[in-house]
């Protein structure tokens, strides 16, 4: 191992303990729930919470808002996957082994598959992700750091982690989904605007509120924006003419 201390004199190490005992009071069905729920069930929280944060933000009346909410949306995942890679010379180079590998009395509740501790990859996944979704919805992405956090805390309890292998997989998603999010949207928000304009799959990115009864369908509405810029810019090119012949008149009367 690098880096990291592993003895019982570590507060880590102390905190390890500490949460992990709570295993041997908890009745067996709070360990069964905290292992679904630390394995797969967090995570799944997460990208149903990434989907319904998608459908909302697509729903609102201004295009351009709609666009740039919707390439913030789908950089939470794409961040989640940048932060796992660099979390791999990471792990490779601290090489730290699991708890259980270095102290008697851990209650391991999820079976390690000889991967090294530190940092923590579904910390950091969950961490990218819900960062990713507070730059696009505020408190979609509240939720979401909640749930990270409540993630981190299981993998301590489950006895795959240390306190800091969680810490670490927290600060590393949020680094890497703050730190290149003004480059994920200069490359994202251009396609979603592209797309926005789109007849066929404009509403993947933005869909006008508004119920059928109340303002037509959504086909409706995008062909009623359609229709105003069209308009827009006739007057536009309108007002332009004008101005030529005007100037074209004053020309010739001198």
């Amino acid at each position: 191992m690098a880096g990291l201390e592993t003895t019982g004199s570590n507060p880590d190490v102390g905190l390890l303990y500490d949460i992990n005992g709570l295993t041997a009071t908890a009745p067996d069905w709070v360990d069964r729930v905290v292992t679904i729920a630390g394995e797969y069930g967090l995570i799944l929280a997460l990208v149903l919470l990434t989907v319904w944060t998608w459908w909302r933000v697509r729903r609102t009346d201004c295009r351009e808002e709609a666009a740039g909410a919707v390439a913030a949306v789908v950089w939470a995942p794409l961040a989640a996957g940048i932060a796992l890679l660099v979390n791999i010379p990471i792990r490779g180079f601290v090489g730290r082994p699991s708890p259980a590998e270095q102290h008697r009395g851990i209650e391991e509740l999820v079976a390690v598959r000889g991967d090294f501790s530190f940092v923590s990859d579904h910390a950091t996944l969950a961490m990218a992700l819900a960062v990713g979704l507070f730059i696009a919805h505020r408190r979609a992405g509240l939720a979401g750091i909640a749930l990270a956090v409540l993630l981190g805390f299981s993998r301590v309890y489950l006895g795959v982690h240390y306190p800091t292998d969680v810490i670490g997989g927290l600060a590393l998603g949020t680094a890497v989904a703050l730190l290149l999010s003004p480059l994920a949207s200069a490359l994202l928000t251009p396609l979603t605007k592209l797309i926005a304009r789109s007849a066929k799959v404009g509403r993947l990115v933005w869909s006008p509120k508004g119920t059928r009864g109340e303002a037509g369908s959504v086909e409706e509405e995008w062909e009623q924006e359609q229709g105003r810029e069209r308009q827009e810019d006739g007057v536009r090119q309108e007002s332009g003419a004008v101005g030529v012949s005007r100037r074209r008149d004053r020309d010739l009367a001198a």
